[in-house]
């Protein structure tokens, strides 16, 4: 019997082997209680081209005394991942959510890194 840790981290190895075979950037997301981080992988997955997270000082101004364990923190983290993958020649990428379920806090960072002008 797999505990609720387990089963994500089942969900995320399926996501990356599938990922994988696509040959393109991949924007993985991670969730805490307190923040959320972002981080853009080559297509080999060996490099990492981008990162943004709201333990960053300048997302840290941005948010204010909500740190980074809310919907508006994230969707600031999805901006600044998709300026970052701009800067870095990256217009379209694979998103790999870790095995976390498309809402909340992950679904406003994928959102506003689509508004943002990343295709995934």
């Amino acid at each position: 019997m797999l505990n609720k840790k387990q089963q994500r981290q089942r969900r995320a190895r399926q996501t990356r082997l599938r990922i994988a075979t696509q040959r393109m950037p991949r924007l993985a997301v991670h969730r805490s209680n307190l923040h959320i981080y972002a981080t853009l992988f080559s297509e080999d997955g060996a490099r990492v081209l981008a990162t943004a997270s709201t333990a960053e000082a300048d997302v840290r101004a941005q948010v204010g005394s909500a740190k980074g364990g809310n919907s508006a923190a994230a969707a600031v983290v999805g901006r600044r991942i998709a300026e970052k993958a701009k800067a870095a020649g990256v217009a379209k990428v694979a998103f790999d959510r870790a095995g976390f379920a498309f809402h909340g806090r992950v679904r406003a960072l994928a959102e506003a890194a689509r508004e943002a002008g990343l295709q995934f």
